[in-house]
């Protein structure tokens, strides 16, 4: 088929199950972390306090940005396979240190279809909705 081995497709099978499932378990827990007012202002000021000494800062970031990645690559992955695509390349933007990100971010969430999306998972939660400023919708 097309030149590809049955034991590629075998294990691009099984990288696509597992991208699914970790974005069913990582995707509302990240989703509801995110401030209810996190895309009302163009960028967020506040910022975490923890953690204090550089070397922790340093790996908590590397840390941070090293799982958007993965969940960045496994976001584009899942708009042609089996997984929520979309809301899993927000989760990895949200957690990624990228210059334009807020842009990006910005565009994803004025989709009606995205926000009512996350919403639905947060009202899951308990989890107040997201609000967003009207220059986004």
């Amino acid at each position: 088929m097309f030149g590809i081995s049955s034991e590629a497709i075998g294990w691009f099978a099984v990288a696509s199950l597992a991208t699914f499932v970790v974005s069913a378990v990582a995707l509302p827990w990240l989703l509801t972390r995110l401030p209810e007012d996190y895309f009302e202002e163009p960028s967020p000021t506040a910022h975490p306090p923890w953690p204090r000494h550089r070397g922790l800062y340093w790996a908590w970031r590397l840390l941070k940005n090293l799982l958007g990645a993965v969940m960045l690559v496994a976001g584009f992955v899942m708009l042609f396979t089996p997984g929520q695509g979309i809301l899993t390349i927000m989760a990895g933007l949200w957690l990624m240190d990228l210059p334009g990100k807020r842009r990006w971010e910005r565009h994803l969430i004025g989709r009606p279809q995205v926000l009512a999306s996350i919403n639905w998972i947060r009202q899951k939660s308990g989890q107040p909705p997201l609000r967003v400023s009207k220059e986004v919708e």
